[in-house]
């Protein structure tokens, strides 16, 4: 709690009060009050009660600890790539993937005084980076923090004219801020994918389409991933994302991430796998999981 700025600290009390009296409903998210993650949290779950948490791994341990049922967590944005760490994050956390969200991202600039006074723009850095052209062009400096929100409430509470935040539009009400422009991403298509995470998943039931989510290392040979993911072309499955991360420091061995259309059962998708796990040291499925929006 004292982690979080001043402003939001009464706020999120009151919503960590909520969830501790029905954790069953509970969503955690990372960030303040009035963050995208909020956003997304309120979107994908209505009838939820969503727990702000400071650091992703505060809203993965709320999960694993039993305080929340579930996570929502961003996992890459349109503009601005994969958010720093959560590669690793996931496959460590223990939880499974049981669904994703989509959420449009609307920045807003914020502070106590007027636009031509700020110097200095306070936000995450995923956010920083979908809007740096427009913070160059005006001669603001980022600053990096740990959520969009959370920036708003410490400009609130510091009270300096020459400082603002980047943060959803809400989050000017909430911590009783300016709004000083609107819109300000550096393309429209500003778009954050979320994935939930849940300590155990559902076998998948009923209609889909459905997305796969699994990592996987291959052996260090030549062309080895060339052959691992050959069976994916063979099989007639859509790989919708492939990423590569290094683990452990020693460059001699990668890691891949990997989004599929289709679910294990698939007798395709099946094939497809054993063909991966033949030309791998390991592959993990991390989930299964309904599409939010149709690929392609």
């Amino acid at each position: 709690m004292e982690n979080f700025a001043a402003p939001a600290r009464p706020i999120v009390a009151r919503m960590a009060d909520a969830a501790a009296a029905a954790p069953e409903r509970a969503v955690a998210f990372q960030g303040a009050p009035g963050a995208n993650s909020h956003v997304a949290a309120v979107e994908a779950f209505p009838d939820g009660l969503p727990l702000p948490c400071f650091s992703f791994e505060d809203a993965i341990d709320a999960v694993k600890q039993g305080k929340a049922d579930c996570a929502i967590i961003p996992i890459e944005n349109s503009l601005h790539g994969r958010v720093a760490d959560i590669h690793f994050l996931l496959p460590e956390s223990g939880l499974v993937i049981t669904g994703e969200h989509f959420l449009p991202i609307r920045h807003a600039l914020m502070g106590i005084g007027t636009r031509d006074e700020v110097r200095e723009a306070m936000s995450h850095p995923q956010a920083l980076g979908q809007c740096r052209h427009w913070l160059k062009a005006h001669d603001i400096l980022p600053v990096a923090y740990p959520d969009t929100a959370g920036a708003a409430a410490m400009v609130a509470e510091r009270g300096e004219r020459s400082v603002a935040a980047l943060a959803p539009p809400a989050a000017a009400e909430i911590y009783g801020l300016n709004l000083l422009g609107t819109d300000i991403a550096d393309a429209d298509h500003n778009m954050t994918r979320f994935v939930t995470l849940a300590r155990g998943g559902q076998p998948p039931v009923g209609d889909g389409p459905w997305m796969t989510t699994f990592i996987f290392e291959v052996k260090n040979i030549p062309a080895a991933l060339y052959k691992a993911l050959g069976g994916f072309a063979t099989n007639g499955v859509n790989m919708t994302k492939l990423e590569s991360y290094q683990r452990g420091g020693t460059f001699a061995a990668t890691d891949f991430y990997a989004d599929i259309e289709g679910k294990p059962g698939d007798e395709h998708v099946d094939r497809a796998l054993e063909e991966v796990g033949f030309h791998s040291k390991w592959v993990r499925v991390l989930g299964t999981y309904r599409q939010a929006r149709k690929r392609g």
